[in-house]
């Protein structure tokens, strides 16, 4: 494990990922979510799902970079787009992706980065990163599938001023499943295409209110 991955999967870094929940603030209000237990749940069933598929994609943008080609990262942003129906996490993902653009350019410099299309998703940009910052397509979609987990975590922990030690241990649970989707999404022979209608509603559901604390 290298510093860059550290980089990249810390909350921290300020991409504008601490702004959105990953649909947990609507799971809140629809009571999806209440406890440590039904947290556990929702965050296990968005890692094999959007957590998958970030993955993937994070691991398929890495690789382009890794064997000079850059051109397809425009086809990657628009599998991206085919796999997130709901336009509200469409939005939420270029967000995110614009986001890390800025923070990666300065962090990571790289020729990737002019190859990326206009507001990239953010799955796409996390894997120019890894691989500008030296990493490989394992270790970008790692830490797509960890992302995935832990900024919905940290979101739920605030909204239901919960027990960070019991947040914590509840996603250290999930660390070999965070492994297996690691190891499992890569793009080869296809790139995992896994739906979850319950987050494209809830996050369609979030966009329309007014009282909202998160983005997404």
């Amino acid at each position: 494990m290298t510093a860059a991955l550290l980089a990249l999967a810390d909350s921290r870094l300020p991409a504008g990922g601490h702004t959105h929940s990953g649909g947990v603030e609507q799971a809140i209000t629809a009571e999806v979510v209440h406890d440590p237990r039904t947290l556990e749940t929702f965050l296990r069933r968005r890692l094999s799902t959007a957590g998958r598929v970030a993955a993937g994609l994070a691991a398929a943008s890495c690789r382009a970079v890794l064997t000079g080609d850059e051109s397809t990262l425009t086809t990657w942003d628009a599998e991206a787009e085919a796999r997130t129906p709901s336009p509200a996490l469409q939005q939420a993902s270029r967000q995110q992706g614009r986001g890390l653009v800025r923070v990666g350019r300065r962090a990571w410099p790289h020729p990737a980065w002019d190859a990326l299309p206009d507001r990239p998703h953010h799955p796409v940009v996390l894997g120019v990163a890894a691989a500008a910052g030296g990493l490989t397509a394992r270790d970008a979609a790692a830490a797509a599938a960890y992302l995935s987990i832990t900024g919905p975590a940290t979101a739920a922990q605030r909204l239901l001023a919960m027990d960070p030690i019991t947040v914590a241990t509840v996603t250290a649970r999930l660390s070999p499943d965070v492994d297996v989707v690691a190891s499992t999404a890569q793009p080869d022979p296809w790139l995992p295409a896994d739906t979850d209608p319950l987050l494209d509603l809830l996050a369609e559901v979030h966009a329309s209110r007014k009282d909202r604390f998160f983005a997404s």
